[in-house]
């Protein structure tokens, strides 16, 4: 019976995809609008596709050297023979994904535009079924990939012996860990890549656009509005759909993995994946509840986009209990609580996320109060508002954790306990098909805001997308704090898989505190955020400086381009922008590896589990900090737009604006990127745990 269950899997991939299909159908049967519209939606597409071209050709090769270092370590014994075609596909799937999600949201944005026009709901349903498709190709994806593995290699291990010993699920499960490697690698140069470019073309823009010419947003006159809408979909959408793409997959291996080593054997594999399938279902019955008035406010438009969330989740909460009755028997039916655990740490998370970047609250209007007191007030506040927005969060997550472990049975089996904080995680995920729709309709109608000024729409369609733009940043900040705490989990639940792939090696390891390899990788793992974060901020502020340089040069040059005579270099800014991006990405990406690998080799595998503890210990914090302080100087700047304080143009105005280009890198780019990190050094230490016990100096 249990095998059968999961059938459920492949088809409910199958039916992700298909209706992802149905939905971009939908989407691009709607008109782009005028023939000023179309142009300017198709200088993006261009400029997005170049762009992820080039860097899907610098990942390939990273990827071919990759493999063939794997590939020797499987011939040398250390690893399974399959395990370097395993990151190929994870890798392949994580970068599809983005590339899928970024297509139909480069057609949908202009079609935004076109449908808000007529209203403010009517422009919401395109880009949220634009979003949709993103979201449920991610989750499609995913389990295809892990579905296909499975069942290949529970085919193949029927035939043939397994390596190193193990029984064939546990041999099946650290094949797919492999799986995972590829995708995180394909999501952190994805993420940091995507945000380098992102935020260089939109800080640049802003500077000297709003800020020094006094122009508007997305005015055409500004040679790096074009980049600027790029970034959008490169950053935002191929980079978020890699990222939790690699956060899914993460989640229902690693729960898979600590449910073998908790004896659980097929029925611990069976219960992460059937209910990421249920998940996926969820999801897309939740796609029909968002449903709104057609003159509906923005906080009535919020409401329909939670009543969708609300209805996965609580679909998810009712069938998995009767489906963890029925695969683990009612004597494990606690790992049921610490899935709805997991639930709600993500939606209370989410509303705690929503509190703090959000212009209907205190937090926001208070940067935006102190924006009438200059530049400085506002990065101070804003600061401070984020450091704040850490501790409740924080909180949640350890409730979470605690509740998970003992729910499940942790105080008479440690193993089970571990595998219920694991399987909290995957219930946050499980709807991640229609969370990820909120979050990635963002992008969309930020870009339909662009088209509309560009194309000189009037002004209440570009009131209409603004109003969207800024529900977007709110779910986008929401979506940040969910997949900042479901790394958190799933990192936790990697470290845990590390351990056990440890002892299935045969080494015992001391992680008492007063063992000082443990404390030198506590330190090392709590520095490399903060180290990692610095790259990535810094990248972004040299390639935005070239930005803002070359704007100001066509500035000064393309004689009547003020008086919108002559038309700006667009593509200029683009290539900039690209090149930056693609050679600011390489460090911090090889990074994820190299840490992990120096210091198990040089340290013992003790330091490294203290430093995989530091880092997912830091990152998670400086994680919710970055996005949140983001995403309210983001929505500080709007909530003065929208004629609070002075308005446009104002000097407060002004001040907004510097705090929000400080925090673009903080929530599209640093942020955003800890969550692969964390995980991701996890993961390389399992995979190359036997090489690293082998080779290290410290024995």
């Amino acid at each position: 019976m249990m095998s059968e269950l999961l059938v459920l899997a492949p088809f409910s991939s199958i039916l992700a995809l298909g209706f992802a299909a149905y939905l971009a159908v939908v989407v691009l049967r709607h008109s782009e609008g005028s023939e000023r519209m179309k142009e300017i939606a198709n200088a993006v597409r261009i400029g997005a596709r170049a762009y992820l071209k080039r860097q899907y050709m610098g990942v390939a090769i990273f990827f071919a050297v990759m493999f063939l270092v794997l590939l020797v370590l499987a011939l040398k014994r250390y690893l399974a023979i399959f395990v370097p075609f395993a990151f190929l596909t994870g890798g392949f799937f994580s970068g599809l994904s983005g590339f899928i999600g970024m297509t139909i949201a480069t057609q949908a944005s202009s079609r935004t535009a076109n449908a808000s026009i007529k209203s403010l709901n009517s422009g919401l349903r395109v880009a949220f079924s634009s979003g949709a498709v993103m979201g449920l190709t991610v989750v499609g994806l995913g389990l295809l990939d892990l579905s296909v593995w499975y069942y290949f290699l529970n085919w193949y291990y029927s035939c043939h012996p397994t390596p190193l010993g193990c029984d064939k699920i546990t041999a099946i499960t650290s094949i797919m860990l492999c799986s995972v490697m590829g995708a995180s690698f394909q999501a952190l140069f994805a993420r940091v890549g995507g945000g380098i470019f992102t935020k260089a073309a939109d800080v640049g823009a802003d500077l000297v656009g709003k800020v020094e010419a006094g122009i508007p947003e997305d005015d055409p006159r500004n040679p790096a509005v074009i980049a600027d809408n790029v970034g959008d979909n490169v950053g935002d959408v191929a980079g978020m759909g890699a990222d939790l793409y690699e956060s899914h997959v993460g989640s229902i291996v690693a729960t898979s993995a600590l449910g073998v080593a908790a004896g659980l054997g097929l029925s611990g594999v069976i219960v992460p994946m059937v209910m990421a399938a249920i998940g996926v279902i969820a999801s897309i019955i939740g796609t029909f509840f968002v449903r709104s008035k057609e003159e509906a406010s923005q906080k009535v438009l919020l409401a329909a986009l939670r009543k969708g969330v609300f209805t996965s989740s609580l679909i998810v909460a009712v069938v998995s209990y009767f489906m963890i009755k029925l695969t683990l028997g009612i004597q494990h039916i606690g790992v049921y609580w610490a899935v709805i655990s997991g639930l709600v740490a993500g939606v209370l998370i989410g509303l705690v996320t929503e509190y703090y970047t959000s212009s209907g609250f205190k937090p926001v209007q208070g940067i935006a109060k102190a924006s009438v007191t200059g530049p400085a007030t506002v990065i101070i506040e804003g600061m401070a508002v984020g450091m704040m927005s850490t501790a409740l969060p924080v909180i949640i997550v350890a409730l979470a954790i605690l509740a998970s472990f003992f729910f499940s049975g942790g105080a008479k089996n440690y193993g089970i306990g571990l595998y219920g904080v694991a399987i909290s995680a995957v219930g946050m995920l499980s709807t991640l098909g229609i969370t990820l729709a909120t979050d990635a309709y963002g992008p969309v109608v930020d870009n339909a805001g662009g088209n509309a000024e560009m194309s000189h729409l009037p002004p209440e369609v570009r009131k209409r997308t603004d109003a969207l733009d800024s529900l977007g940043n709110t779910t986008a900040a929401t979506g940040k704090g969910f997949a900042i705490g479901s790394a958190a989990l799933t990192a936790l639940a990697l470290i845990a898989a590390f351990r056990e792939q440890v002892l299935l090696f045969g080494k015992q390891m001391d992680l008492s505190l007063m063992n000082p390899n443990l404390l030198i990788g506590l330190f090392l793992g709590a520095m490399l955020p903060f180290f990692f974060c610095s790259l990535t901020m810094r990248a972004v502020g040299r390639a935005a400086g070239k930005i803002v340089v070359e704007v100001r040069r066509q500035f000064k040059e393309i004689l009547g381009l003020m008086e919108g005579k002559a038309k700006p270099d667009y593509a200029r800014c683009v290539s900039i922008a690209t090149l930056a991006a693609q050679k600011e990405m390489i460090f911090p990406g090889l990074m994820a590896i190299m840490s992990p690998l120096a210091v198990g080799l040089v340290f013992g595998i003790e330091a490294l589990s203290g430093l995989l503890t530091g880092a997912t210990v830091a990152g998670f914090v400086l994680a919710i900090m970055m996005a949140n302080s983001g995403g309210a100087w983001d929505n500080a700047k709007k909530y003065i737009e929208e004629g609070h304080l002075g308005g446009k143009g104002s000097l407060a105005h002004k001040a907004a604006v510097v705090g929000d280009t400080v925090g673009d890198p903080f929530k599209d780019t640093s942020g955003p990127s800890l969550n692969i990190l964390i995980k991701l050094m996890s993961v390389v230490s399992i995979v190359f745990a036997s090489f690293i016990i082998a080779n290290s100096l410290f024995k």
